[in-house]
């Protein structure tokens, strides 16, 4: 399958590989065709891997990824071209961090009644965005075995068939099915983006270990 990464940061470039790794072909996206960060990746990861700008990338895609700065997340679909996402599964993993404020603590630029994710489906409503992958580190999206036991993954989403198909993407990423919960529509995502905070308190606690969160009921 085809799939289009907004985003050269560590995030983005992470689940390229993952992608890479599973025989998929990746273009990363990004605001230049003349990206660096982009051009290297593509060059060490083999014949799969292009570079390109944001357009480039969610032209190339049949499922999206939007992994960059979830301040500048807008900027970048816009830049990516409504028509280019029409129809399209994009996976939203970005978290609206207020840069300007400063971390730590972590303080969000959009919360409570809205959500990045929400937002990213009002300005582009014949996009298919699911959120998912917002609430642990890059490495773990990739590899859940890094914390051991079962570990919970949120997905949220209104089109359930989408919602469906990303699972199946998580499945390929090692994540079983009884530790992916969809928590419902996109308004959800207010909750999973929200969670970032206390992520960040936790990542002080703990240290630069890997770690998740897990839901258990009785």
């Amino acid at each position: 399958m085809k799939f289009g990464v907004l985003g050269t940061g560590m995030v983005g470039k992470t689940l390229a590989d993952k992608l890479i790794s599973l025989g998929h072909e990746v273009a990363m996206g990004s605001r230049s065709a003349a990206n660096p960060a982009a051009m290297q990746w593509a060059a060490h990861a083999g014949a799969r891997a292009h570079a390109g700008t944001f357009a480039d990338a969610a032209r190339f895609g049949e499922i999206l990824i939007n992994a960059t700065a979830g301040e500048a997340s807008l900027t970048a679909l816009q830049a990516a071209g409504a028509d280019n996402l029409d129809g399209k599964i994009l996976i939203d993993v970005a978290n609206p961090i207020d840069i300007a404020a400063g971390i730590p603590p972590i303080r969000l630029s959009v919360c409570n009644t809205d959500s990045l994710a929400e937002q990213v489906q009002r300005a582009f409503p014949h996009a298919r965005v699911v959120k998912t992958l917002n609430t642990m580190n890059c490495r773990i999206m990739v590899e859940p075995s890094l914390v051991e036991g079962h570990h919970t993954v949120f997905v949220s989403g209104n089109d359930n068939q989408a919602k469906a198909a990303v699972a199946g993407l998580l499945r390929s990423f090692g994540w079983p099915p009884e530790d992916v919960m969809d928590l419902g529509g996109l308004e959800s995502a207010r909750g999973t983006e929200m969670f970032l905070v206390l992520w960040s308190y936790l990542w002080g606690a703990i240290g630069n270990k890997p770690f998740n969160i897990l839901v258990v009921t009785n």
